[in-house]
């Protein structure tokens, strides 16, 4: 008796081990839209949003406890009844919403679960969820832009390697310090916007990137992303923010870059270049001052933030990337 109770014991030590080595992923509605879509289904039990996303929270909270490594997914509804659709299932089950939440890592948003609280949680998972989608839309539409009639290279593939080049030209210039930069450019939906934050000078991870399709590594929105500079930042952001810088490339569209840089005892810096044929042009000084002091919706005036010193660009040298341009 006793050794059989010390075999069962052991058996559920070995158990709660193993669980610890297996994710789990869990899905979340983070607006009131789509929680609303949801209740259609007599299965989905909740019936108030703040409610729903305390028991979010608390069920993340005990997997932690548990040593549960989670991932949080962002739910969406519609994508989850065209997936039910495709597949066969019934959407009105807990199983079918089970199944479609375990693939979203894959394909969709998602985010590491390390403790961060609900009300920080859900801006971070949307957030994710929109580079996700911009970094999709600009890699869709440099796989698009086709072959140059002159010299027949690939425009997107050239593209993405000119901003590859300029991104770590900026950060050269841009010198040590935490930098924040923020790339602009219209497109035929909606405006790109790309965001990328830096700790400078540093030692890039990978290399440079080199030839691929658009979203395979090595490409235009590959994985890899453009490295080598001298600065430490995020490899995904990169890749979104070139990505983006890219497009207003290949397409030779409006658009421009903004860097703001921040070191200790010193003021703010502020730096901007347009983009124009396919290059980045430096602003002048008066040109950066108008553009963060101008209303964007209003075209009123806005007064200057203190402990700020606006700067032209910097020149950021000849196009050295061999591209068709």
């Amino acid at each position: 008796m006793a050794h059989t109770d010390h075999s069962e014991q052991k058996t559920r030590t070995s158990r709660r081990g193993l669980r610890r080595e297996v994710p789990s992923t869990v899905g979340l509605l983070a607006d009131e839209r789509d929680f609303t879509a949801m209740r259609r289904y007599r299965t989905f039990t909740f019936d108030d949003h703040a409610a729903y996303l305390r028991q979010i929270d608390g069920l993340l909270k005990s997997l932690a406890s548990q040593g549960v490594h989670t991932t949080v997914a962002l739910f969406d509804p519609e994508e989850y009844a065209e997936y039910c659709a495709a597949s066969g299932l019934d959407p009105d089950t807990a199983e079918s919403r089970g199944r479609f939440t375990a693939r979203i890592p894959g394909s969709g948003a998602a985010i590491a679960y390390t403790g961060q609280p609900i009300d920080s949680l859900v801006p971070q998972l949307i957030s994710t969820a929109v580079r996700r989608a911009t970094w999709e839309y600009a890699t869709t539409l440099l796989a698009d832009v086709g072959e140059c009639a002159d010299c027949g290279q690939d425009i997107g593939r050239a593209a993405f390697d000119r901003a590859s080049h300029l991104l770590l030209r900026l950060l050269e210039g841009a010198g040590s310090g935490t930098h924040h930069l923020v790339c602009s450019v219209p497109a035929a939906d909606e405006q790109l916007l790309a965001v990328l934050r830096t700790e400078g000078p540093g030692t890039g991870q990978n290399g440079t990137p080199g030839p691929g399709e658009p979203g395979e590594p090595g490409g235009p929105g590959g994985p890899d992303g453009p490295v080598g500079a001298p600065a430490r930042f995020d490899s995904s952001q990169a890749t979104e923010f070139v990505s983006v810088l890219a497009v207003g490339i290949a397409l030779e569209s409006a658009g421009g870059v903004v860097l703001r840089t921040t070191r200790a005892g010193d003021p703010d810096r502020l730096h901007g270049w347009r983009l124009q044929r396919g290059s980045l042009v430096p602003l002048t000084v008066g040109e950066v001052f108008s553009a963060y002091c101008t209303d964007a919706s209003t075209g009123e005036p806005v007064s200057p933030e203190s402990g700020v010193e606006y700067c032209a660009g910097f020149d950021l040298g000849p196009d050295d990337t061999g591209t068709h341009h």
